[in-house]
């Protein structure tokens, strides 16, 4: 064999799989090694540890939570690349409209499309060349693979059987015979009209290898992902227009002018589908793949079974990663027909939930308000409420999250994002999930229903378009409740579900009046960290409240976890009292109960987290605030009349210098500071 530097040639590409410069894998293979080598993780979710993998949260917009259902996947895929059952199957997305189904497939997409541009993990074709000298195909005188089948492919099928083209590689190549028996286990045919062309250059050429690779040129394939090339997608079409030649293409005309013979298989154009674009090592997307009518299905069953695209007998094996989305209702009338049954006996279903973490949806939150300058209709720069992110995520997860008679909303709410929630543990959470997770009916599993992604753009849309938000440029947070309720009044259909998400919002409303009044307490200190100082403040007194070497006057110093200093605390114990009987803690049992839970959770989460806070204990945070305010400034109600009268010039003082302090050190804009004040004077939501 003579050797070449020419990078087109055949022998140039063999050689370079075998030093490992060029790389011959299957879709899933591809798939599964830059899922794994991106890194993984392993985390601890709703009580369970799971695994994340750094593909999928890393770059602007990644994927948000998803971990059982990136699990699911990660798993399918490595089960195929291993040679496993998922090879002959599908993996269908089912779930509710907005819940990130098709933004998972279309980021993964994306990111294996920048896995493939880099030189190592390129993927290559070959096409026959010089066609004018064997004759038989008029004017084409270059026919490049329709299913882009690697050249690995056309080397293990180069001689007439395969014994044969296994001797040839052996003695060309010097592949030993570990290197053919690892080749050979990704061995498939090649398709009707490779190996058709390929015969007539063998004849051609009496067989001799040497002249036959004159005819073969090696070449990249396209990464453009306008042309459908290696990730594609067929969206599901109506009933009249849809086709199966949509999926596998059709006989050409065209061709047929050049070519006489009736038995050429490449007169089919197999690229006017959407299969073969993919077929070599890509990944095929169906959107709503259940709403494609029935003949279309069976298509579907034929391909993701045999991995073959069959033509009035001719056959094109495909390798081909096939991945589906489906919303519940779609997908419930398609189980209904029970002749239906072996397609969804192809198909590995994962159920999509909503996001349920409250601080995780904050990242979906920001995508949905977008991150662009807002401007309002007469092309002033919105301001964004410091506050409306929390609300609107706090608002729609709680919509996504079940009635229990064990737990309450806000503690499914807290401990679903891996925050303390009184006495309730983790544990409780998990039963309940598993409980739900029972269901044959999968809308009443964990997550399942609630307001999505889309609802919640909607809500964004509305709070915009109010006059509210033009007329103040600004993105108030109290709006956002309105624009929630609207899009719940619209877009919601089933009155239960309706009445449900209406109690959620007025539960999240409540949380949003706590969140102002800590707002309003940091405001009156001047200190944007005035409340969490006094959560920190009151964990370390009942923490030194007991200790050995406590003096007579109380000071007792403790090594601060954040910052590693010592520090030197007064303990209070009028103050750490008055913090508990806001609590309702009114024995000593309870006290000494509760200062032990806090305690308890010092010692956990600070020895993982050194800036742990105490700020999500919401209760605790609630009963310092009110503490504070009534020993500082006689009560909120006190606050109160002083915002809301302001005749006297003492009062109007207080009310610049809040204002000041909203407008320079908490993010508030003069709008919304005044709005929220306003809010905060009314004393709506209150509980």
């Amino acid at each position: 064999m003579a050797t070449t530097t020419d990078p087109k040639s055949f022998n140039h590409h063999v050689e370079a799989v075998k030093k490992g410069t060029r790389v011959f894998e299957d879709a899933f293979q591809g798939v599964s090694r830059m899922i794994l080598e991106a890194g993984i993780r392993k985390v601890t979710v709703k009580g369970k540890t799971t695994y994340q993998f750094d593909l999928f949260s890393g770059g602007k917009r990644h994927l948000v939570g998803m971990y059982d259902e990136i699990n699911s996947f990660v798993s399918f895929v490595k089960d195929a690349s291993e040679g496993g059952s998922s090879r002959e199957m599908a993996f269908v997305l089912v779930g509710e409209p907005g819940n990130g189904k098709t933004f998972f497939v279309d980021y993964l997409c994306a990111r294996y499309r920048e896995f493939l541009s880099s030189p190592k993990n390129m993927k290559y074709t070959f096409r026959f060349k010089n066609l004018d000298k064997i004759g038989g195909y008029g004017k084409i005188n270059v026919i490049e693979s329709q299913t882009y089948e690697d050249p690995m492919i056309l080397a293990m099928s180069v001689r007439g059987n395969k014994d044969a083209s296994m001797s040839y590689l052996s003695k060309s190549f010097k592949l030993k015979d570990k290197e053919i028996e690892s080749l050979y286990e990704k061995y498939r045919p090649l398709g009707a009209c490779s190996a058709y062309i390929w015969n007539q250059i063998r004849e051609y050429c009496d067989d001799d290898p040497d002249k036959m690779m004159e005819f073969i040129e090696i070449v990249a394939v396209p990464l453009i992902e306008s042309l459908g090339t290696i990730t594609g997608r067929y969206p599901a079409k109506d009933k009249i227009t849809s086709s199966a030649v949509d999926l596998m293409g059709e006989e050409s005309i065209q061709r047929l002018l050049h070519i006489p013979d009736s038995n050429n298989p490449y007169r089919f154009d197999l690229r006017r589908g959407a299969l073969a674009r993919v077929a070599g090592g890509g990944i095929h997307f169906s959107d709503e793949i259940y709403k494609n009518k029935k003949d279309l299905v069976q298509v579907y069953l034929g391909v993701i079974q045999n991995r073959v695209i069959e033509l009035d007998g001719f056959k094109w094996p495909i390798d081909t990663l096939i991945i589906a989305t489906s919303n519940n209702s779609e997908f419930n009338t398609f189980l209904m027909e029970r002749e239906e049954a072996p397609i969804v006996d192809r198909c590995r279903i994962c159920y999509v939930a909503h996001n349920t973490d409250y601080k995780l949806q904050k990242t979906l939150t920001e995508y949905a308000i977008g991150t662009d300058v807002k401007r309002s209709l007469d092309q002033k720069v919105l301001h964004q409420d410091p506050n409306l992110n929390h609300a609107a995520s706090v608002a729609v997860v709680l919509t996504r999250l079940p009635r229990s008679d064990k737990l309450t909303p806000i503690e499914i709410m807290k401990l679903a994002a891996g925050e303390v929630a009184g006495e309730k543990s983790l544990k409780t959470l998990a039963e309940l999930i598993d409980q739900l997770n029972q269901d044959t009916d999968i809308t009443k599993r964990f997550g399942q229903k609630g307001l999505g992604q889309r609802n919640l753009g909607r809500a964004v849309q509305l709070l915009l378009e109010s006059s509210e938000t033009n007329e103040g440029n600004c993105m108030f947070a109290l709006d956002i409740f309105n624009a929630l309720e609207r899009v719940v009044l619209d877009y919601v259909q089933e009155p239960a579900d309706r009445a449900k998400f209406k109690e959620d919002l007025k539960i999240a409303k409540g949380l949003y009046r706590e969140r102002i009044m800590t707002e309003m307490f940091n405001a009156y200190m001047d200190e944007p960290l005035a409340i969490k100082k006094d959560v920190l403040n009151y964990v370390n007194m009942i923490i030194g409240v007991d200790a050995e070497h406590l003096g007579p006057d109380m000071m007792w110093k403790y090594k601060d976890p954040q910052t590693g200093e010592l520090r030197a605390l007064k303990i209070d114990e009028r103050y750490i009292k008055n913090v508990e009987e806001r609590l309702g803690l009114k024995t000593e049992e309870q006290r000494a109960s509760f200062r032990n839970s806090i305690r308890k959770i010092y010692g956990q989460k600070l020895s993982v987290d050194a800036n742990y806070d105490f700020m999500d204990n919401l209760e605790l945070v609630k009963a310092i605030t009110d503490v504070r305010l009534k020993s500082d400034i006689a009560g909120a109600g006190s606050l109160i009349g002083a915002l809301a009268n302001r005749t006297n010039e003492e009062n109007q003082k207080l009310y610049d210098r809040m204002i000041y302090t909203m407008d320079h050190k908490l993010g508030y804009c003069p709008t919304c500071a005044q709005k929220t004040i306003e809010y905060f004077c009314s004393q709506e939501d209150d509980k």
